[in-house]
């Protein structure tokens, strides 16, 4: 067996990037976050930009438009359920939020399950970026796949719906909204 150090790298370096999107999708899907508007509206553009430019081929293919319909329903109702059970707190003069644990496991599951499913597949092999693939043309097929649809816009639902809600509920916060709140007007 020829082991390739150029491949051996590459497969390291694209283990350690995976590791580290997980790492961080997990600590913004649970705990306490700090309000941050502008981060938020940025990922919103973001990823409605993104949502927009992937729907077009869904135009040609029902069975796409069917999984992107079905991804964002199913986020924005993971959204929702999640914005229904998050808290707020205020620590130190600064904005907080709790997000709900369940709704982040939910939205981890997704996203750990598509990669999962991907690698197992052969969808995350190195070989695509190699030389051995056809010149000039790019391999779609797992970017264009129902699943992928789904689960993208599953996430897209969720974090679009998800943080404009947070956006909009942080702007009509009273005091007695934050997270023990009753706690401190007691103690005074």
């Amino acid at each position: 067996m020829n082991l390739d150090p150029s491949h051996l790298l590459q497969g390291l370096g694209t283990t350690a990037l995976v590791l580290f999107i997980i790492y961080r999708r997990f600590r913004r899907l649970f705990g306490r976050q700090e309000f941050r508007p502008k981060s938020m509206i940025f990922r919103i553009v973001l990823l409605s930009v993104i949502s927009a430019f992937l729907l077009i081929p869904s135009f040609f293919a029902t069975k796409l438009a069917i999984a992107a319909i079905a991804g964002a329903a199913v986020g924005v109702g993971l959204g929702l359920w999640g914005a229904r059970h998050t808290r707020f707190e205020k620590m130190d003069g600064k904005l907080f939020y709790i997000p709900h644990t369940y709704a982040g496991m939910v939205v981890s599951a997704l996203f750990i399950g598509r990669l999962a499913y991907k690698i197992v597949s052969g969808g995350l092999s190195p070989r695509v970026a190699t030389m051995d693939a056809t010149p000039g043309v790019s391999d779609f097929s797992n970017m264009l796949h129902p699943l992928t649809y789904i689960a993208f816009f599953a996430l897209a639902g969720y974090y679009v719906y998800y943080y404009s809600y947070v956006l909009y509920e942080s702007k009509h916060l009273k005091p007695k909204d934050w997270e023990g709140a009753s706690l401190r007007s007691d103690i005074k």
